[in-house]
């Protein structure tokens, strides 16, 4: 019964404006994960893609770069962030619902 979307934070200009200029407009939850995490999930991505030319989609440093930006981005706009390092689908879906109560509740 949720409607939701994906948005990957690659760059600034990667939220859609309707967001930036209005934070509270929808739910938003920020999900997260170690770089280290990141690193393994994208080498296994390009090794089942056998892609192995974009080395700076995997480079530690980088990712650790985007995490931070992500962190700072949700930080900016006082969106909720969840951990999903150690988490199983199941529990960061009952922690986003959980959230999606609060914000309904903060709403009205």
């Amino acid at each position: 019964g949720f409607k939701t979307s994906n948005i990957p934070l690659i760059n600034k200009n990667s939220l859609p404006e309707k967001l930036k200029q209005n934070p509270k407009l929808s739910c938003v939850v920020g999900l997260s994960s170690e770089p280290e995490r990141l690193v393994d999930l994208r080498k296994n991505r390009m090794n089942s893609l056998k892609e192995m030319e974009n080395i700076k989609y995997i480079n530690l440093e980088n990712i650790k770069k985007e995490v931070l930006d992500a962190k700072k981005t949700f930080q900016k706009y006082k969106w909720p962030l969840i951990d999903v390092t150690r988490k199983s689908v199941e529990e960061t879906a009952a922690s986003i619902i959980k959230i999606h109560e609060i914000y309904l509740n903060n709403v009205k």
